[in-house]
């Protein structure tokens, strides 16, 4: 059970879903060691929270895979209703879920709350896929047999999400796991574990049998020992990983070894190009909010904008004015608040290196560029301008509250700096020519394209990305075959 009360400032947590133990086979594991959880606005602590290592990783697969068996075998319509009530509740708690992100995510309450709903829409939303995996009558080329075609579970899912949307990452897996009939064992990020605790005492509470649902919680010091587990175990069957390129390559060789299914969702370097055809307000509303949204800390947050020399300046000009008019830093606990902290200091030292190199090749400052007054983990929205390809800051994905723009000249020319990049989640761009719109989305190299839109994530479209952005799609009538195998029957003798 949680603690009395787990506070930051003046403000308590929600004791009644705050959570400090592993979740393993339905009951509340403590461990002998346990690591802090820290508010990242004021790094407060929060409360500790059970470090579970290998063993407990283990003992969870262990449970995934007992419960597995008659999780898969219920009627898609009991996965259905279970998946339905889990929704149902985290509606009723929907304020309480959103102050815990707040509280160890740092994200303004409006966006917690917003997460909050955009995470429950995936129980929702697979509660109803559940029942609709359907698979095939194939016909023969001989008379005396049929061929038939099923879905079945792969097994047990094991869930490694990141700390950028602490409830989101693990519903849209853990929803359409369930509906296919695995069961999952979830090791959510060490900067924000209490949001994945809080959805196991909702499941517990939803009736989601003892082993269907598992978290192991554990430090940054035991995350690769426990990782490895999670990837090697032959017990489990597939992996579902939201996180670096760099981790993903790492727990890809891990499943090497035990051919496991896998999908990952990787780093993004999303482009935002603006045409001279654009509509200059709706380019710049899009910006602020691809651009700012959880300080710049979204895998399809845009990381380098492309502007047409003819409305360039124009654009800079109104984003600038847009960024100082619209955009509050402070407390994700206070109402006015829309840039909360980013999650730690190496987050902010990211950010400042990517500046000083710019403006060392001779990029200027519009507005923004230090840290803020308010505290270590706080920084000013930035916007740079004269930013060239040769920059970091176009290079690698800042994950942060920095917005550099390169000018440039021709549509073939931004199609290839767009291109150029190795991964390929999110890209975006505006235009109000409709031959260049065609052209231009299907010549991106991206796996989602907002087409005069800033923000293209919703429950019915698929979400993932092509080259070093990952393997495989979730959410959208897509997410589920991710966790379905598909098997052939041959009845002969007819």
């Amino acid at each position: 059970p949680g603690p009395a009360a787990m506070r930051r400032g003046s403000y308590a947590l929600p004791t009644a879903l705050v959570r400090r133990g592993g979740l393993v086979g339905g009951h509340w594991v403590e461990t002998p060691a346990a690591f802090p959880v820290q508010d990242p606005a004021s790094g407060e602590e929060l409360g500790r929270v059970a470090d579970c290592g290998t063993a407990e990783a283990q003992a969870a697969v262990r449970a995934a895979h007992e419960a597995g068996a008659s999780w898969g075998r219920l009627p898609a319509k009991e996965r259905s209703v279970r998946l339905r009530r889990w929704y149902e509740l985290m509606m009723e708690n929907k304020e309480e879920l959103a102050r815990i992100i707040t509280a160890e995510n740092g994200k303004p309450l409006k966006e917690a709350q917003g997460e909050i709903l955009y995470s429950a829409s995936f129980l929702e939303w697979f509660a109803e896929e559940a029942r609709r995996v359907y698979g095939d009558v194939i016909p023969a080329s001989a008379n005396d047999r049929r061929i038939l075609v099923l879905k079945q579970p792969v097994g047990v899912a094991a869930i490694i999400t990141p700390w950028n949307f602490p409830s989101a990452m693990i519903t849209r897996k853990v929803g359409a796991a369930l509906a296919a009939g695995c069961t999952v064992v979830v090791k959510p990020a060490e900067d924000t574990p209490l949001s994945a605790l809080a959805l196991g005492e909702l499941a517990n509470q939803a009736g989601i049998p003892a082993g269907v649902y598992n978290v192991v919680p554990c430090s940054r010091q035991q995350t690769a020992a426990v990782g490895e587990v999670l990837c090697t175990d032959p017990l489990v069957a597939k992996i579902s990983f939201t996180g670096s390129t760099a981790t993903g390559k790492i727990l890809l060789k891990h499943a090497a070894g035990t051919v496991k299914r896998v999908s990952m969702e990787l780093g993004g370097h999303a482009p935002f190009i603006v045409f001279d055809s654009a509509n200059v307000d709706r380019a710049v509303a899009g910006a602020l909010a691809s651009k700012y949204r959880n300080s710049g800390q979204t895998c399809v947050c845009t990381n380098r904008f492309l502007v047409q020399k003819g409305i360039h300046d124009k654009f800079v000009e109104k984003f600038a004015k847009a960024i100082e008019r619209e955009l509050h830093v402070g407390s994700g606990f206070d109402a006015k608040t829309t840039q909360g902290p980013l999650i730690n200091e190496k987050a902010v030292e990211k950010v400042e290196r990517h500046i000083n190199d710019a403006v060392s090749q001779g990029a200027s400052i519009v507005t923004g560029g230090k840290r803020h007054s308010l505290g270590k983990n706080f920084f000013e929205p930035t916007l740079l301008s004269n930013v060239t390809t040769k920059m970091l800051c176009t290079q690698e994905e800042t994950f942060g509250p920095l917005a550099p723009v390169i000018k440039f000249e021709t549509e073939a020319e931004a199609i290839a700096i767009a291109n150029a990049a190795n991964v390929g989640l999110a890209g975006y761009f505006y235009s109000q020519d409709p031959a260049q719109i065609w052209r231009v989305a299907e010549q991106l190299e991206v796996g989602m394209v907002g087409v005069n839109e800033g923000i293209v994530s919703s429950v019915e479209s698929p979400f993932g990305g092509v080259k070093q952005s990952g393997l495989g799609r979730e959410g959208s009538k897509y997410g589920i075959d991710e966790y379905l195998e598909i098997k052939y029957i041959c009845l002969g003798g007819l």
